[in-house]
């Protein structure tokens, strides 16, 4: 029954890929209705709390996108950019890495992409070294910020010890995960300054620009924000952007600060999860009431599009994932629980490869660390594997690796001819390779 069952979930989560964020989730109901319906499975609790977090942040994001936050910030990412050319394969990915950081999604990478392969061809670079680190370092990023999904649902899920080790704080999960991801970006970046011939030396190119049309689609099309101008209401939406931020970090770091509830003899702190939702609707309502946004093109926004996608995905996946666990918890227990406890790397691929399935990472770690906790790993142990939920640049599948293909007009970054050999998979497993030995070397050393 349970090699079934599990079967039922794979095929679901496989199909659901197919269709998309939106798919994944609308599958995981079919799977759920089938453990419940015909092998008599309990349905499990969906996590409310992660996903009205979610919710909030995303409402936040979008309305600072709307308000034009985000190409405020991305305009100084792009100054910097063009002040160091020379640079542009260390420097893009930074700056991709920074820019999610700061943001809670790697889609802000769609508008960096023309900018750097526009500095990395007229500079004489490569385009596929800056452009496929790029993107990876986008989605590296995720798991730095303090806004992102996949931060907020391990905050939520590690915000309690669950009977095993010590809690998690946002404060914590952010010192160790902002220096790893950092350190497995720069290593991806130093290595693709080497990668692949130079323009001058590679036959492929030099045969495309020998034909003068084709020369003039290679090095034409500019792009730049540089010569845009923006409202102060922009300038001030970033600002409430990064107060809510900033409240966000010292009310997790001094426990003081929150108001404490529950019986006499056992007040415990409000949860950082209701203070993250707090805090960013006063910063979003603030944008609205202060920064001249249309409140009717929030929802039309690309932020808030790809926030409820996400939203969806954690709440079908998580669901029909946690139902299953719950139902087999006794059996993986006993089966399970003593392998992972001896060898706790097998937690970190199960991790990176049900990311690849689902191609999300924040509904990986939503199907994945409920089971590292379930069968006794610690907290910590989880933060540290953190950077292994991104997988999904295994198969060049993902919408932001296909964005960078197209963008790049020198045709450079390209998906190989064995399709596993694509420009993506290097800088990938690079960076959350060193990513993850940075995370669990700081764990194991400070916590």
């Amino acid at each position: 029954m349970l090699t079934l069952q599990l079967c039922v979930i794979l095929a679901c989560l496989l199909l659901g890929t197919r269709y998309g964020g939106m798919g994944l989730a609308l599958i995981s109901g079919i799977g759920l209705f089938i453990l419940c319906f015909v092998f008599n499975v309990q349905p499990g609790k969906p996590p409310v709390d992660v996903i009205l977090t979610i919710l909030a942040v995303i409402g936040c994001a979008a309305t600072l996108q709307t308000a034009g936050g985000l190409d405020v910030l991305m305009r100084v990412a792009e100054r910097l950019l063009r002040k160091h050319p020379e640079h542009i394969t260390l420097l893009a990915p930074i700056t991709t890495w920074f820019l999610t950081l700061l943001c809670g999604t790697g889609h802000v990478a769609y508008t960096m992409f023309p900018i750097i392969y526009d500095i990395a061809i007229n500079k004489g670079i490569r385009p596929e070294r800056p452009m496929a680190v790029a993107s990876v370092s986008a989605q590296i990023g995720i798991c730095a910020s303090p806004v992102s999904v996949a931060v907020v649902s391990m905050v939520s899920m590690l915000g309690q010890a669950h009977g095993v080790g010590t809690a998690i704080s946002i404060v914590t999960l952010l010192a160790i995960s902002i220096p790893s991801t950092f350190v497995g970006v720069l290593c991806a970046g130093l290595w693709s300054m080497h990668r692949g011939k130079d323009l001058d030396k590679d036959p492929e190119f030099q045969q495309r620009v020998a034909d003068p049309e084709t020369k003039a689609y290679i090095y034409g099309g500019g792009s730049t924000l540089l010569d845009k101008v923006f409202p102060q209401e922009s300038y001030r939406a970033v600002w409430f952007f990064f107060a809510a931020i900033a409240a966000v970090v010292v009310l997790g770091a001094f426990e003081g600060l929150r108001p404490s509830f529950g019986p006499a003899n056992k007040l415990a702190p409000l949860s950082m999860n209701i203070v993250i939702q707090m805090i960013m609707l006063i910063a979003g309502a603030c944008i609205l009431m202060f920064c001249k946004v249309k409140q009717q093109a929030i929802s039309s926004s690309a932020v808030f599009k790809a926030g409820m996608v996400a939203i969806f995905s954690v709440f079908g996946v998580a669901w029909m994932t946690d139902s299953f666990f719950h139902a087999h918890l006794a059996f993986i227990k006993t089966e399970l629980a003593s392998v992972v406890t001896a060898y706790p790397w097998t937690y970190a691929l199960v991790l990176v490869f049900v990311s690849k399935l689902v191609n999300s990472q924040a509904a990986a770690l939503a199907a994945v660390v409920p089971l590292g906790l379930s069968l006794g790993l610690e907290p910590k142990l989880l933060l540290a594997f953190m950077p292994m939920c991104y997988g999904y640049f295994i198969l060049p599948t993902y919408p932001s690796d296909l964005a960078c293909i197209n963008f790049d007009r020198s045709g450079t970054t390209c998906i190989g001819k064995f399709i596993i050999n694509h420009s993506f998979i290097i800088p990938g497993a690079i960076g959350i390779t060193v990513g993850t030995l940075v995370s669990y070397a700081l764990v194991m050393t400070f916590l």
